[in-house]
């Protein structure tokens, strides 16, 4: 058996999921999870079934050099008190991950943010529409190939 609530948590997702998992480590009070993008939505639905009931955040990375986007996914769990981070690496070419909007709804505004501002696609979110940027018609403005400087000068200084 299990000798704490962390390698409990690890057990059971390793016998599950054991040739999905690209990292895990239990390292400041937080379980971090690498997996491939195909597993992801089934992972996340196993960790808000052992208890992971909160969505602190989802966050998107963009690894140009990589040719990747990272997406985080921040959690919680009240019971356990224990925080989760899981990670998952998505080509920059065909940036599409299933929503899990359908787990955590209000995961549904923070995919509607990395989709406006990375472009990452998130399949099944119900709503994408712009937040901030409407009538934008720009690559995402927080891509790393995206020139702030050259916006600024085309958008505000060249002369029409």
């Amino acid at each position: 058996m299990a000798t704490n609530k962390f390698e409990e948590i690890k057990s059971v997702i390793e016998s599950k999921f054991e040739d999905s998992i690209l990292g895990f480590d239990i390292k400041g009070g937080r379980i971090m999870l690498k997996v491939n993008a195909r597993a992801s939505h089934e992972v996340l639905s196993l960790l808000k079934d052992l208890g992971f009931d909160h969505l602190s955040d989802v966050t998107g990375i963009d690894y140009i050099r990589d040719g990747e986007f990272e997406i985080v996914y921040h959690l919680w769990s009240h019971a356990r008190k224990i925080r989760a981070m899981l990670k998952v690496r998505i080509s920059r070419e065909a940036p599409i991950l299933k929503s899990i909007a359908d787990l955590w709804p209000g995961a549904q505004i923070h995919e509607r943010e990395n989709y406006e501002l990375l472009g990452i696609d998130f399949e099944g979110n119900p709503d994408l529409s712009p937040l901030f940027l409407e009538n934008w018609e720009e690559i995402p403005p927080l891509r790393k190939d995206f020139d702030t400087r050259e916006f600024v000068k085309r958008k505000y200084h060249d002369d029409k």
